[in-house]
This record gives structure tokens, sequence and C-alpha cells, in this order.
């Protein structure tokens, strides 16, 4: 695999990471850029992470890590999702709007949830002969810390002209997300 089929690759891997980053920035007003730094180093590092623990469990566990992987994303997407839209439903409820936090357990769901495809993608590097996986997972995680990053910054531009709508937004992007992931996978794999 050379460079720019890694660089394509880290990018498509990417793309989950950086949808909840921006997720996490619309909901999310009051962060600041140390916290959207976390949110990608965090990111970065599963994204990273995952494809060199699927390469060296390669072709022994292949076939059950693809056959639930888009269950588990479903499931924590879903849950994630579904938690915000109905503290969205709650929220508008009440006259005051209550801060959506990111917590480090959330941080840390976001970042299995959308690292799994990663682990599947590792699994499939384990056939290639001309692969260094230390490289490719290093490769992985910068890019997608550095699009995280970029996602965190302009949901929070467009987060402040969404409004109170920033948190309904965010949960069914990542309902949707994670449907995403399941029917690419129940449909076209």
């Amino acid at each position: 695999m050379n460079f720019l089929e890694l660089l394509l690759t880290a990018i498509g891997l990417s793309m989950d990471a950086f949808a909840v980053s921006v997720t996490n920035g619309l909901c999310c007003t009051n962060l600041k850029k140390k916290q959207s730094l976390l949110i990608g180093l965090c990111f970065g590092a599963f994204q990273g992470l995952m494809p060199t623990i699927g390469f060296f469990l390669g072709k022994a566990f292949a076939d059950y890590i693809t056959a639930i992987d888009h269950y588990i994303a479903l499931i924590l997407l879903g849950y994630i999702g579904g938690k915000m839209i109905y503290d969205a439903v709650q929220d508008a409820k009440q006259e005051e709007q209550q801060p959506y936090a990111l917590t480090p357990g959330l941080l840390l769901m976001q970042g299995i949830a959308t690292s799994i495809d990663a682990m599947a993608a590792g699994v499939s590097f384990a056939a290639l002969s001309n692969i260094n996986i230390l490289y490719a997972g290093v490769e992985i995680a910068v890019i997608t810390c550095m699009l995280s990053i970029i996602g965190v910054r302009c949901g929070k531009k467009f987060g402040s002209k969404l409004g109170s709508r920033a948190l309904l937004t965010g949960g069914v992007i990542l309902v949707c997300l994670g449907l995403k992931i399941f029917i690419e996978h129940m449909f076209f794999s």
C-alpha cells in the first residue's frame, strides 16, 4: 500500500470521527481549543490503535469482528444520539436550556464507536504483504486528529447559528451515522 492509498484510506476511516466532532462542536458551545485538541487526540488515538489491533488479530478473528462491528457502532451511536435527542426534547420543555456536557466517558464511547470499522480495516491490512502497520496506524491517527479538530471548529461555528436546535441536530446526526454504518455492513460489504 503506497502513501496515497494509505492517505485516502485514512481520510475515509476518519469521516465518522469528523462527523461526531462536528456534532460535538454543534452541541458543546463552550468548548475551548484545549478540549478541541483533546477530542482530536482521543479520536486519532482510537483510529490509529484499532487498525493495529485488527492487524494483529488478523485472520484468526476476522469473521467474528466483521460479524458484530456494525452492531456495536449502531448501539453506541444510537444510544449517544438518542440520549441527545431526548435531552433536546426535555430542554425544549424547560425555560432555561441545560448545557450539553462532553464528559470523559462520553468521549471514550464516541472514540470507540467511531473506530470500530478501523479495526475491521486493520484485519484486512493483515492480508496485505506490503504494509507497515505501525506507520499506517500513525498516519491514520494524525489524519483523524487533524480532521476531528477541524470538525469541532466547524460545528462550533454553526452551533451558534442553530442555537437550541444544535443538540437535536447532533443527536439526529449520530443516530443516522450509526444507521449508515449498520446498513453499509449489512447490505454493501
